[in-house]
């Protein structure tokens, strides 16, 4: 099923929580503060873009709509953006998860959430299980295609 971007609500949460520019993981923690029935969501965002650009990113899934609370920083239309989900946490799972982190790690930042190790490669990092491997894997093909095609800025919501 894919997933749609909601503006407007990304706008309100956004505006409601302060959002920062370069913080989307600590953003997407405080909106499902917000939005309890959410689920925070880890994963890799593509812009369609010359050249296309892929980031670890995090963000919030309501059903079948997107909420990024960091979406109005981005400075992108919708039709530019491809999520690619690797991980999601129900909001008691995420508050649980922050707390043992601040507990056993307590000089580091809680965010994101890299679940249990074993870690598997990807990219140029070592952190994330199979899930993550298999997300990273598919935000690539998705840049190898968008720079294939030259189609720059079509399609939006969810891939993968």
């Amino acid at each position: 099923m894919s997933k749609i971007l909601d503006v407007t609500l990304s706008m309100e949460v956004a505006k409601r929580i302060k959002s920062k520019a370069t913080k989307c993981f600590d953003n997407a923690y405080k909106a499902a503060l917000l939005i309890e029935e959410s689920v925070y969501v880890q994963g890799f965002l593509v812009f369609a873009s010359a050249p296309c650009e892929m980031v670890e990113y995090g963000w919030l899934e309501l059903g079948d709509r997107i909420i990024d609370p960091t979406f109005p920083h981005l400075d992108r239309h919708i039709e530019t953006l491809y999520y690619f989900p690797a991980q999601r946490l129900t909001v008691p799972q995420l508050k649980a998860t922050i707390e043992e982190s601040k507990e056993d790690y307590p000089e580091d930042d809680p965010l994101p959430v890299y679940g249990e190790a074993p870690y598997e490669y990807y990219g140029d990092v070592m952190l994330g299980g199979a899930d993550y491997a298999a997300a990273f894997k598919d935000a690539e093909a998705k840049c190898r295609e968008i720079e294939q095609t030259g189609e720059w800025g079509v399609g939006s919501g969810e891939s993968g």
